[in-house]
C-alpha cells in the first residue's frame, strides 16, 4: 500500500503515518512546517519530508490513499492534484474506521475528560495484557506513539474528537467511527468558530449517539442534565448505562476508591467520573472490577493533566491542559478539595479561538471563584495572529466576574509576579493548551519562594 499525507506533521496524522510505516505501508507526507515531536519521531522512522513545503508532483495516479491533514487548505496544491487524478482522498478518522471495521470500535466522546478516560482504559488493558490497537490524544508512557493500528488486535481504542474531520469534510470526527461502545463524558459549548450556538454544538451529539452501531452500548455521565435529556430522548437501539461519580474518601491529600479503599494516584471529582466511565468500558470488555482496582492504582495520570511539576513541603506545582470554562472550573475545583488547607493560585492562559472570542467569554463567569488568587494570562501576539481585538483587564475582570482577578499579557511580568509571591502552604496551578508564551515551567515551579 502506498498512502501520501498532507499536513503529516499533526500530533494524529504523525501518528497515524508511524503507525502505517510499522505496518509494513509506504509512506510519504508534506507539511509546511514540522514542529518537535513530530519532526524527530518521523525522522526516526524514516518518513520525514526531505523538505518542507507542497508539491504536486507528490501526488501520482499510483497511490492507493491520500489521508489529508486538518491544517491543510481547500486549495492546497497536492490536494487539487489528489481530486484532478481521482486519487482516494480520507480525513483520518474517515482511514481509521477503514482500518479497523471488522473490530470492536471503543469510541470515548465529550467535550472534556477523553483523553483521560481512553487513557485510564488504556493503562488497564496493558496491565491486562490484553491485544487492542488505539488512538489517543496524549502521549502515554509506557505507549511509543498515540496511534497503533495492526491487523491482530480484535479491538481499538478511539479518543472521539468532535472537531471537524478535514478541511473538505465538515463532519465532527466522532462521527465517522461508528462505535461498538462509545462514552460521552459530558457537553459543554466548545468549537464556535464551528458551532456558533450551544444547539448546533449539542445536535453534534445527538448525531454520535445515532452512529452507533446497533445492539451497541452508551456509557454516558448522568450527572450530566443536558446530556442526561438528550440520552433518555433517543431512540437509538442500544443499551444506556449512566454513570456518577464513585464512592470515595479524601485522607491526607490522597483519594480512595472505596469500598476497598483502593489508593489512586489522580484526584479530583473529574477524574473520579472519568474512572468510572473507564470502568464500565472495561466491564463491557471483560475485565471485572477487582482487577480493574488493582490495574487503575497505578495510573498517574494523562501527560498535562494535573501533572506535578515539583513538590517542596506544602507546595505542589500542577501544570494542566485546561482551557474551555468547565475544564477550567473542575481543575481548580478538584486541587481546592484535594487540599483543604492549603491556599491556590491558578493561573490560566487563554489560548483558543473559542477563548479569545468576546462572546464566548461570558461564559468563564465565577469559573475561578474557588481560587485565592486568579490570573488571566494572554500572549499580546496571540490577538495579532489570530486577527482578532485585544482583551482589556477591566473585558477579563467582568466576564469571570471576579474585580480581584490578576491580567497579564506579558509572560516576563506573570513569571516576575509570580516569583514574587509566597508559596508556603500555598498550590500553584498553571493551564494551558497553549506554552505561557514560551515560559519555561518546571524551572519556574523550582524557583518559587515557599519560605515559611
Amino acid at each position: 500500500m502506498r498512502i501520501h499525507f498532507i499536513a503529516i506533521g499533526g500530533s494524529a496524522m504523525h501518528n497515524l503515518a508511524i503507525a502505517l510505516h510499522k505496518k509494513g505501508y509506504q509512506v510519504t507526507g508534506s507539511d509546511d512546517v514540522i514542529f518537535e515531536p513530530s519532526s524527530s519521531r518521523l525522522a526516526k522512522h524514516g518518513i520525514l519530508p526531505a523538505q518542507m513545503g507542497w508539491n504536486e508532483n507528490n501526488i501520482t495516479a499510483d497511490l492507493d490513499a491520500v489521508i489529508l491533514g486538518m491544517h491543510a487548505l481547500k486549495d492546497n496544491p497536492e490536494l487539487l492534484k489528489a481530486q484532478e487524478l481521482g486519487v482516494k482522498i480520507y480525513s483520518y478518522p474517515e482511514y481509521i474506521y477503514e482500518q479497523t471495521k471488522d473490530k470492536l470500535r471503543v469510541v470515548i466522546g465529550g467535550s472534556h475528560g477523553k483523553t483521560t478516560i481512553t487513557s485510564m482504559i488504556l493503562h488497564v488493558l496493558n496491565y491486562c495484557n490484553k491485544d487492542f490497537d488505539y488512538l489517543v490524544g496524549a502521549q502515554l508512557s509506557g505507549f511509543d506513539t498515540m496511534v497503533k493500528v495492526t491487523d491482530s488486535a480484535p479491538v481499538i481504542i478511539i479518543e472521539g474528537d468532535e472537531y471537524l474531520a478535514s478541511p473538505i469534510d465538515r463532519r465532527p470526527k466522532f462521527h465517522l467511527y461508528k462505535a461498538n461502545i462509545a462514552v460521552i463524558s459530558g457537553i459543554a459549548w466548545d468549537h464556535i468558530n464551528v458551532f456558533p450556538t450551544y444547539q448546533d454544538y449539542t445536535s453534534q451529539f445527538e448525531i454520535f449517539i445515532d452512529t452507533i452501531q446497533a445492539d451497541g452500548t452508551l456509557i454516558y455521565c448522568s450527572a450530566d442534565k443536558d446530556l442526561n435529556s438528550i440520552v433518555q430522548q433517543s431512540s437509538a437501539q442500544i443499551k444506556k448505562i449512566g454513570y456518577e461519580i464513585p464512592q470515595h474518601e479524601v485522607n491526607k491529600g490522597i483519594t480512595y476508591l472505596l469500598p476497598d479503599r483502593t489508593e489512586l494516584k489522580v484526584f479530583g471529582d473529574h477524574n473520579l467520573m472519568n474512572l468510572n466511565a473507564a470502568r464500565l468500558v472495561c466491564n463491557e470488555l471483560g475485565i471485572e472490577n477487582d482487577t480493574f482496582n488493582l490495574a487503575i492504582s497505578s495510573f498517574t495520570g494523562a501527560a498535562k493533566r494535573l501533572e506535578l511539576l515539583n513538590s517542596s513541603g506544602e507546595t505542589n506545582v500542577y501544570k494542566d491542559f485546561a482551557h474551555s470554562p468547565s475544564k477550567l472550573k473542575a481543575t481548580i475545583d478538584a486541587v481546592k478539595a484535594q487540599f483543604t488547607t492549603r491556599k491556590l493560585v491558578a493561573c490560566i492562559e487563554l489560548h483558543t479561538f473559542s477563548s479569545l472570542n468576546k462572546n464566548f467569554l461570558v461564559q468563564y463567569a465565577d469559573t475561578m471563584n474557588k481560587a485565592d488568587v486568579a490570573i488571566v494570562y494572554i500572549d499580546e501576539k496571540t490577538f495579532v495572529h489570530k486577527k482578532l481585538k485585544p482583551f482589556t483587564k477591566y473585558d477579563v475582570q467582568a466576564a469571570f466576574n471576579k474585580d480581584d482577578l490578576h491580567f497579564f499579557n506579558n509572560s516576563e511580568l506573570l513569571q516576575a509576579y509570580l516569583l514574587d509571591i509566597n508559596f508556603y502552604q500555598t498550590n500553584l496551578l498553571l493551564m494551558s493548551s497553549g506554552n505561557f508564551g514560551g515560559l519555561d515551567l518546571t524551572k519556574l515551579a523550582r524557583e518559587l519562594n515557599i519560605l515559611s
